[in-house]
């Protein structure tokens, strides 16, 4: 079974800077389409953001120019920089390979105003 923790969470004000990372117990994500989704209080969890095998990137409209998706395949560990963060970022972020179905514990990310 895929195992994922997720790290780098916290409390930062409006404007600041977290880095999430993703941390896979072995290579899963060299050859496979990975994404970060968050989910707010009394919100559906939403995708953020995809990295494909292919090294191509795509962010939800709300993140794009402020979050970077990246991949180290040689520590089995996905990034997720999140820059200018707002209030509206304050959310439980998870990471995931799109084609499986489990869940992580999330970290969670609280951005201050």
């Amino acid at each position: 079974q895929v195992q994922l923790v997720e790290s780098g969470g916290g409390l930062v004000q409006a404007g600041g800077s977290l880095r999430l990372s993703c941390a896979a117990s072995g290579s899963i994500f060299r050859n496979n389409a990975v994404g970060w989704y968050r989910q707010a209080p009394g919100k559906q969890r939403e995708l953020v953001a995809v990295l494909t095998s292919g090294g191509s990137t795509t962010y939800t409209s709300s993140v794009k120019g402020r979050f970077a998706i990246s991949r180290d395949n040689a520590k089995n560990t996905v990034y997720l920089q999140m820059n200018s963060l707002k209030p509206d970022d304050t959310a439980v972020y998870y990471c995931k390979r799109l084609k499986d179905v489990s869940w992580g514990q999330g970290t969670q990310v609280t951005v201050s105003s």
